[in-house]
């Protein structure tokens, strides 16, 4: 399913995702300071361009929270809201519900992406 469903999620709505994180991470890397910022989106690009097969494990400590909190208010919670109303829209079908299922876990990621490890 890893390959046939990534190449499908691609063409029906990875592609987008995948834009948005990467334009939200060259945003960030426009300033010094949100250098680690646009690198963490850049990554987290990737995995939503091709999220079949691959697990987000969370973590982190004080440093993690407080910089989710952080890209919470300045960009996660549009990339949240986004990667949601995309997986209610897949989800409408039987055939989709794997394609929400991974919108939902790009859409929690967009709530908590520093701390993460995806594998």
């Amino acid at each position: 399913m890893g390959c046939i469903g990534n190449f499908i999620w691609f063409v029906f709505g990875g592609l987008v995702m995948g834009i948005s994180w990467v334009l939200v991470g060259i945003l960030w890397c426009v300033t010094i300071v949100g250098i680690p910022v646009g690198v963490q989106c850049f990554k987290l690009a990737q995995l939503a361009f091709f999220p079949f097969g691959r697990e987000v494990i969370y973590g982190g400590g004080v440093g993690s929270f407080l910089l989710n909190i952080l890209w919470l208010i300045f960009g996660g919670f549009a990339l949240a809201v986004e990667a949601a109303v995309i997986g209610g829209l897949f989800c409408i079908t039987i055939i989709g519900i794997p394609f929400g299922l991974q919108c939902f876990k790009i859409a929690k990621l967009a709530f908590m992406p520093f701390g993460t490890d995806i594998t």
